[in-house]
């Protein structure tokens, strides 16, 4: 299976941040399985942060595909601040507010019905 095709299907900007682990296809879905990178971008780096596992996966549907559903299942890591001893997330707006729809897909929804 070519991982790297399932790429073009993702969000603009996903694979700055992801990685793709696999994908299943199935009769009437697509899942494509993604993990947050374990690399920091450079105005993130700091020696301070860690990776301290995952929180749980969430899905979320994407715009469907030749009559399948597209379904994203991430894994976010868990960041963990050194020196304060607290939890951070990369501020990465995945979803948009209040669903568990792509945020591009959850505006054409929105524009369909006005």
């Amino acid at each position: 299976m070519l991982k790297d095709g399932y790429s073009l299907l993702l969000p603009e900007g996903f694979t700055d941040y992801f990685d793709i682990l696999s994908v299943d296809e199935k009769e009437k879905e697509i899942i494509i399985f993604l993990e947050e990178k374990l690399v920091l971008k450079e105005k993130e780096e700091s020696n301070q942060i860690e990776s301290k596992g995952f929180y749980p996966a969430v899905v979320v549907q994407d715009f469907p595909l030749r009559g399948k559903r597209l379904l994203l299942n991430i894994r976010r890591r868990r960041w963990i601040d050194k020196s304060t001893g607290a939890y951070v997330k990369r501020a990465l707006h995945i979803t948009a507010d209040g669903t568990r729809l792509t945020q591009e897909f959850a505006s054409f929804l929105k524009e369909l019905h006005r």
